[in-house]
């Protein structure tokens, strides 16, 4: 049976702000720059779920593509949009809220969910030009 990787790209806003606690202000500073604003910053986030499997006879499909993106609004979408991480997600609460920490969170809520296929990967844009690509741990 053939396969194939779907992709289906959604969205959201953020604020947040890298600073770790653990080092001095200084370090902060040094290692995150604008990125450690103590006003915090935002994101127009996009993110590109990728689901791979085989192509169902019935269907033409690996998966709904509209499962993917009702399963992302679900899970997803509702925790992380219009909210500042470090602030209003508990999961940050001990994490720093990086690309690479919010595309790890998007897979934990979703890799179990998806009814057909496999998650693939995450891959979060948190600009036009620089993304992270996260395929499970």
């Amino acid at each position: 049976m053939p396969s194939a990787v779907v992709v289906r790209r959604v969205h959201f806003n953020a604020a947040h702000r890298l600073h770790n606690p653990d080092r001095s202000a200084e370090w902060n500073r040094a290692t995150f720059g604008p990125c450690n604003n103590p006003n915090y910053h935002g994101h127009n986030y996009e993110v590109e779920l990728c689901v791979e499997g085989d192509i169902h006879a019935d269907t033409g499909y690996v998966v709904d593509v509209g499962i993917v993106k009702a399963l992302f609004q679900e899970h997803v979408h509702v925790h992380l949009d219009h909210r500042n991480l470090n602030l209003d997600v508990p999961w940050f609460a001990t994490r720093l809220p990086s690309t690479e920490n919010i595309a790890i969170f998007i897979w934990d809520q979703l890799v179990t969910r998806i009814p057909a296929g496999r998650l693939q990967c995450v891959r979060l844009w948190e600009t036009p030009s620089n993304y992270v690509e996260y395929r499970g741990a």
